[in-house]
């Protein structure tokens, strides 16, 4: 057992935040890579890139190998983490090969909208998440809502729905994981439990494709952006707020994925998709306000 504190949710917000912008902003570069080695190829170089880079800063000596040894229930939690972990990248980016960013981040919601409303005990929490629920809704655009239905390729908006069933678990056991490891000892083996997992698939799409000097480069700034930094901004954040105050928070992530679409990808926003994100901003800014007052408890372990 390790001492504990307290923290406060505004500065979880700031570390989740930082975590939102730079995952979609390199969800965007990653789309570059599609056409040469493809989703499965992208992921690939994204999580074993982001798993090489963890390993060199938790290099194992033999004090973390000590400490790590006779945990075998704490492993398979970090274990099960990287296949969820691995699975929800691998869905996302066959979702984005289809359809927009911006769209398939907001279908991709409904995991952490649901970890929010399924944890909720006040009303206060369910009208914020209720808020972000709407602006999510109209910010996949006018086609949800009406006849442009038909233009999003189906198999798209699946992966992105089983993208959020993932991102719904990735929530939960990144929290737990993030309780039984210090650092991100934890995040490390999950991310080569997820490179295991996911390498297969990207050999045989991307083949020798995936060590072309363009795709390897592209692979580690992607890995850079969306894997190794804000997995572990995340990781320290779910520390110090409970997972549904965590999903409450990632409400931001449709709002930075719409600005790297805009600004990487050239997707413009009309002004029902603004009107969504002035309301996800306001639903995460209430609920992080509301939240402040409360302390959460940290252990070190």
């Amino acid at each position: 057992m390790g001492n504990f504190r307290t923290g406060n949710t505004s500065k979880a917000g700031f570390l989740v935040a930082g975590g939102a912008i730079s995952t979609q902003f390199g969800a965007a570069f990653a789309t570059r890579l599609f056409h040469s080695i493809g989703p499965t190829g992208a992921v690939s170089l994204r999580i074993g890139f982001a798993a090489l880079a963890l390993l060199v800063v938790n290099l194992p000596n033999r004090d973390k190998l000590a400490k790590v040894q006779g945990r075998g229930r704490d492993i398979w939690v970090a274990i099960a983490f990287g296949v969820v972990l691995g699975a929800m990248n691998l869905t996302f980016y066959e979702a984005i090969a289809r359809i927009p960013l911006g769209v398939a981040v907001t279908i991709e919601f409904v995991g952490p909208l649901g970890v929010t409303i399924g944890g909720s005990r006040r009303l206060m929490d369910l009208a914020w998440a209720a808020l972000a629920g709407i602006g999510v809704a109209l910010l996949a655009g006018r086609g949800l809502l009406g006849g442009e239905i038909r233009h999003l390729n189906l198999l798209g908006v699946g992966y992105a729905l089983l993208s959020g069933v993932c991102w719904a678990g990735y929530i939960l056991l990144n929290s737990a994981s993030g309780r039984r490891f210090r650092g991100t000892t934890g995040l490390s083996i999950a991310m080569v439990a997820a490179t295991i997992v996911i390498l297969p698939f990207g050999i045989v799409r991307g083949g020798w494709h995936l060590l072309s000097l363009d795709s390897l480069w592209v692979g580690f700034l992607v890995a850079l952006l969306s894997s190794a930094l804000p997995y572990s901004l995340e990781m320290y954040a779910l520390k110090r707020v409970t997972s549904r105050a965590f999903g409450i928070l990632l409400s931001l992530e449709p709002v930075f994925a719409a600005l790297a679409g805009l600004l990487v990808l050239g997707q413009r926003l009309d002004m029902v998709e603004v009107a969504a994100l002035v309301m996800v901003i306001v639903a995460n800014l209430g609920s992080a306000w509301f939240d402040s007052n409360r302390s959460a408890i940290v252990v070190d372990i």
